[in-house]
């Protein structure tokens, strides 16, 4: 299939690292992949396509197809939803000319919420709930930087199953050099890695950017993130999510694999002035403890911090 226009149709909306990296790969493969974009990153990709770059093996797919109209999009039989989550009223606004009554809908976004809130809008049987495993980043219009290997998505129908949408679309990615993980519970896997990226996203831009090799080698700051990792694990257990008993040793293990000097998009964001995931990252980590009966101080404390800076940082615009 590889090198021929063939197969299913793929609407990817969001042309950011993410977004970016995989509708590349899927273009690159010879799919057809429609781009909603808007700005410049449209205007890059009409004239000069996409480039990825890694350091060792730089590519590009010059011919692409994008607007910032999803009518000219049209139908598809899926969507990549690749916007974070600050983006996503505004782009589960714009999917109504490219959803048919067939066409699955896939959220990768950071956090749990975002398959409810898709699915409010377009209905539970239309969503894949997923998520995405990739360090991509856009440093300029049409441009990705990718680091590590190549990106892996995790995806299931909404109870779980495997449907025969789900076993296309996963022979898809391996066509186009992309990892599909096959999780055992979607849930579960959302969860496991919602308690690992929340506690250190939010302490790291609570402390002022401190990379992940501060926040675990100091003793204080390691100790809080441990404690907001089993916040989440319990809130998600009495939410009746099968997380296993081991996933906060799981989640401390990958964080102490992780290079010292890594940041999240989330202190990076907070930081740099710019819209972030805190309501979906901190505050949704705070609400749904509260909705499972349960108080959660750690992300209490580093919510209010957080929230705090942003609204100041808003008001002194």
């Amino acid at each position: 299939m590889t090198g021929e226009t063939s197969g299913p149709s793929i609407a990817v909306v969001g042309a950011g690292g993410v977004g970016g990296y995989l509708g590349g790969r899927l273009a690159a493969a010879g799919y057809d992949v429609r781009f909603l974009a808007r700005g410049d990153s449209l205007a890059a990709l009409g004239r000069k396509g996409l480039r990825v770059t890694n350091g060792s093996s730089d590519w590009s797919v010059p011919d692409l197809r994008a607007s910032d109209d999803p009518q000219d999009i049209g139908e598809v039989d899926y969507v990549l939803l690749c916007v974070k989550t600050s983006q996503l009223p505004a782009a589960v606004d714009a999917l109504g000319p490219m959803v048919g009554r067939n066409t699955a809908v896939l959220t990768v976004q950071n956090g749990v919420e975002a398959p409810e809130q898709v699915a409010a809008v377009v209905g539970r049987d239309r969503v894949l709930p997923g998520m995405v495993r990739v360090v991509a980043t856009l440093v300029g219009p049409g441009e990705v930087r990718h680091v590590g290997g190549p990106a892996a998505l995790g995806f299931a129908e909404w109870d779980g199953s495997v449907s025969d949408r789900v076993e296309r679309l996963r022979e898809v990615l391996r066509d186009a050099s992309l990892t599909a993980m096959e999780p055992r519970d979607i849930w579960a896997g959302l969860w496991a890695k919602f308690l690992l990226v929340v506690p250190i996203g939010s302490l790291g831009a609570a402390t002022g950017g401190a990379t992940i090799g501060e926040l675990r080698s100091r003793g204080g700051t390691r100790r809080m993130l441990i404690a907001g990792m089993r916040e989440i694990h319990e809130t998600g257990i009495a939410l009746g999510i099968e997380l296993p008993g081991d996933a906060v040793d799981t989640a401390i293990g990958l964080m102490d694999r992780q290079q010292p000097d890594v940041t999240s998009s989330l202190q990076r964001d907070i930081l740099a002035g710019r819209p972030s995931e805190l309501e979906a990252w901190t505050g949704a980590a705070v609400r749904l403890a509260d909705r499972a009966g349960r108080t959660a101080p750690v992300h209490e404390m580093l919510y209010e911090l957080l929230a705090t800076r942003v609204s100041r940082t808003a008001t002194n615009e």
